[in-house]
């Protein structure tokens, strides 16, 4: 019996010619790691394509209130006074008191069209916007000339700073998962209860320049051959190891309000919350692929294979499995990586003995020792059970 503090989630994903990340160049994003060039997919993309996943399992499915990131946000306050009846100059007002009090950055005395926009996209929960309309609406009934609403709205914020940030899960849920980092003087900073690994291939990276035109459907009709356009773009193909931790404690805390160290003596009730995001977030990082140029490439893959491991030692990566790049010449590229893995945890549990329950998916042939085989609902319901009980059997 062990207490599953973390929950450590390794997968082995599979795409043909898709444009799966692009840098700023426009081309898959690379990494050098051991003796090979790999092609990899970053941490902040896999977490926007499961935050905003719509599907059966989306977050937003979890009846939980979420969040907007966005510079336009102040805009967005703007519009929402205005929906509830405030007029148009007194919102602006309004708003522009907001960001002079620091709700967004540091404090800013701005104006008209600059006061509606920030410098960075900042994560703001739905809970928050309507406590702030909400409270800014009744302060410009009371207050119609700009310098009175400007010092309400800053005295409020003042006043009720430990009231926003006391708001439950006022920050949304994406912040409960992955964190909120903010320069506010009003709103708080979260941790991150979901760590998330840049995905690379167990392979050398294996990409291709596709040159293709676009046909002129008017020209060929007039039996000429030329075309609309000559393009280029690259293509990467691979086997994706990824690796993502939940620190259950931290996420408990992230949705409940309670102190980490209490965690594991809140009732089972206190942690159902958790164990349902971590069942949805199984299926999510299973089943949903990042992409750009989905219309050309179709992206689409699920997982041909998910590890979960559930302890109370400090997490590891299983990284170290795929620091020689594997040869893709070899028969059975992905039954030969799922055998790296468990020669590696093998190697480790040797070495540290870490007492850690298993479960794991697969579509091929494979075998981990001393882990159980299930298929995708019972590996997200056994995660979810662990979270609730805060037990789970090695």
């Amino acid at each position: 019996m062990t207490l599953p503090r973390f929950l450590q989630i390794h997968t082995l994903h599979n795409y043909p010619a898709a444009l799966l990340n692009r840098d700023d160049a426009g081309l898959a994003k690379r990494l050098p790691y051991g003796d090979a060039i790999r092609t990899r997919i970053s941490s902040q993309c896999l977490k926007r394509h499961w935050r905003v996943a719509e599907d059966a399992f989306a977050l937003k499915n979890l009846d939980v209130p979420m969040a907007v990131r966005s510079r336009e946000t102040p805009r967005l306050i703007k519009e929402r006074l205005m929906q509830v009846g405030v007029a148009e100059p007194l919102a602006q007002i309004a708003v522009e008191g907001l960001r002079a009090a620091g709700l967004l950055d540091k404090a800013k005395d701005l104006k008209g069209e600059d006061a509606l926009k920030t410098g960075q996209a900042v994560l703001l929960g739905h809970a928050e916007i309507n406590y702030l309309v909400q409270r800014c609406a009744g302060l410009a009934g009371e207050h119609t000339e700009e310098k009175a609403l400007k010092a309400a709205v800053a005295s409020f914020l003042k006043e009720e700073k430990k009231n926003i940030e006391a708001l439950r899960l006022g920050s949304g849920l994406e912040s409960a998962l992955f964190g909120r980092m903010v320069t506010s003087d009003v709103l708080a900073s979260r941790d991150a209860a979901v760590y998330v690994a840049h995905t690379f291939t167990v392979h050398e990276a294996q990409v291709e320049n596709d040159y293709f035109t676009v046909v002129d459907d008017l020209l060929r009709e007039a039996g000429e051959a030329g075309s609309a356009g000559i393009f280029d773009t690259e293509l990467a193909s691979g086997l994706y190891y990824g690796y993502v931790v939940v620190d259950v404690p931290q996420l408990v805390a992230n949705l409940e309000g309670v102190h980490i160290q209490d965690w594991a003596k809140i009732t089972p009730e206190q942690r159902a919350l958790a164990g349902r995001v971590v069942q949805n977030l199984l299926h999510l990082i299973a089943t949903v692929s990042p992409g750009a140029k989905r219309g050309a490439t179709a992206p689409f893959e699920w997982a041909k294979f998910m590890l979960v491991e559930a302890g109370d030692w400090q997490p590891r990566s299983l990284a170290g499995a795929f620091q020689n790049a594997l040869s893709t010449r070899q028969p059975g590229l992905r039954q030969a990586s799922v055998q790296a893995l468990a020669d590696e945890i093998a190697r480790l549990d040797a070495a540290y003995g870490a007492p850690l329950a298993r479960r794991y998916l697969a579509v091929d042939d494979v075998a981990v020792p001393g882990a159980q085989r299930l298929p995708l609902r019972a590996l997200a319901d056994w995660a979810q059970t662990a979270i609730v009980q805060a037990r789970v059997e090695v």
